[in-house]
């Protein structure tokens, strides 16, 4: 049987540098998992290199958060990391946006940047190219590195300098029209997340420096959270996300139904609102992180960069825009934080990087060997990811490992399964272990 090496690894082939030990630059949680388990090194002060384990995971995050954005009608595109100068004068953020902005020089003199975001490019784009009101409504988006320049990276991926984020960008004709945008993306970040096994709860935000007078901060619960959290305990019912209507329903009800209620960070909260619009036993009080952040600021950037478009009656508009980000690598650092225990990492099957990780407790017995192989092919086959612990360790090494890495299903073979024509599969996130027969595990995957 053919084995697609993009679905099956062996671990004596994989390159998996794990540590026993915590590196002493680690200052959080998912800092210490993400170095221990081979996901990521520094290159520099908020700076990192994602190993193979790391990446694969990255890919997958991204690879939801690609779908669901093509599921509300928006379309991908690729922007530039380097940026000219120039569009971010004529906006008025090259001076104000401040140390945090990476400023170059090419060769030739010319002032470029790296792109901290991308508003001033894509209405640049936009701008140049279409000049109908016919043109409108779109939505476009980008998944692409980005570099700011905190004076004080810390926390790993979490705070880093360099980054990797989806931000999408919409157009249209009216206030109105620009709301209907802004509640697809509103929808679309909640059905992302709710599919990464997350509990995101969307609060009103402040814009910050991108501008605008409405804004929603997508956060997830953890205790290593930056921000003390104040919210209902409705926000938090992760089944309500996955029941909602289709996209091309009305979403005005559902964007109610998750703003109506009380949520806010510490930067926004109004104790005497909470105390007073949630009851006591549904008041929930934590920290949280924010993984996505989303904006409508109307025509702040598309007059200042000739995003106009001719009207039916004669007339010229300048197009009504928000943004819509939504941080990949901050969010592998995230679930981390939100989803582990002593031992390790604890992955979402979603998101994990290896669905499957089979143990062979008795590497070279000829026994052991055949019936591991048969199901690291039937896995593999099946479209399951899955790595194979096929070194000559001791079993707690392995074991160790494999709860370090956080592969949601652990399958292991012994002298005494194999004897019994069984296969014992441990459950990551619940660690209770139960032997079952290999047509059993098998469905198990399939479902």
């Amino acid at each position: 049987m053919r084995i697609n090496p993009s679905h099956a690894v062996r671990m004596s082939k994989y390159f998996l540098p794990v540590l026993r030990e915590t590196p002493q630059e680690a200052q959080t949680l998912s800092h210490r998992y993400m170095l221990r388990a081979g996901m990521i090194r520094q290159a520099s002060a908020g700076i990192y290199s994602w190993l193979p384990l790391g990446f694969r995971v990255l890919k997958k995050i991204e690879q939801i958060v690609r779908e669901e954005q093509d599921r509300a009608g928006a379309q991908e595109l690729l922007m530039p990391t380097i940026q000219p100068s120039e569009i971010w004068k004529k906006s008025g953020r090259y001076e104000d946006y401040g140390k945090e902005m990476l400023r170059v020089k090419d060769r030739h003199n010319r002032e470029m940047l790296y792109g901290p975001t991308n508003e001033e490019l894509i209405t640049e784009i936009f701008g140049n190219d279409l000049r109908s009101y016919r043109d409108v409504p779109k939505i476009l988006y980008h998944i692409q590195w980005k570099f700011r320049d905190e004076v004080r990276p810390r926390y790993g991926v979490m705070r880093g300098r360099e980054f990797y984020m989806k931000d999408a960008y919409s157009f249209d004709i009216s206030p109105e029209a620009g709301r209907l945008s802004y509640n697809k993306m509103f929808v679309s970040y909640l059905r992302s997340f709710a599919r990464m096994g997350l509990k995101a709860i969307p609060m009103k935000a402040d814009a910050g420096p991108i501008g605008g007078n409405l804004s929603h901060e997508f956060i997830i619960l953890a205790e290593t959270g930056e921000s003390e959290v104040f919210c209902h305990s409705d926000y938090i019912d992760l089944d309500a996300l996955k029941d909602e209507a289709e996209y091309d329903g009305d979403l005005q009800p559902i964007i109610d139904r998750w703003t109506k209620r009380y949520a806010a960070t510490d930067e926004i909260h109004d104790e005497e609102k909470f105390h007073r619009e949630v009851p006591v036993n549904r008041r929930v009080c934590a920290r949280g992180i924010e993984i996505g952040h989303i904006f409508f600021f109307g025509t702040k950037y598309s007059e200042a960069l000739g995003a106009i478009v001719d009207l039916a009656d004669g007339g010229e508009k300048a197009l009504e825009m928000g943004s819509y980000g939504i941080g990949i690598s901050r969010l592998v650092g995230g679930i981390i934080e939100a989803s582990h225990d002593a031992n390790g990492i604890i992955w979402p099957e979603s998101v994990a990087p290896f669905h499957v990780g089979l143990v062979n407790l008795r590497q070279g017995d000829g026994a052991c060997d055949k019936v591991a192989e048969s199901i690291f092919s039937k896995v593999a086959s099946l479209g399951s990811d899955i790595i194979y612990d096929d070194r000559t360790e001791r079993a707690g090494a392995k074991f160790a490992t494999m709860d370090l890495i956080g592969v949601p299903y652990q399958v292991i073979i012994g002298p005494k399964v194999v004897e019994r024509n069984v296969i014992e599969v441990k459950n990551r996130k619940t660690g209770k272990s139960e032997e079952m027969s290999h047509d059993a595990f098998f469905n198990l995957l399939k479902a």
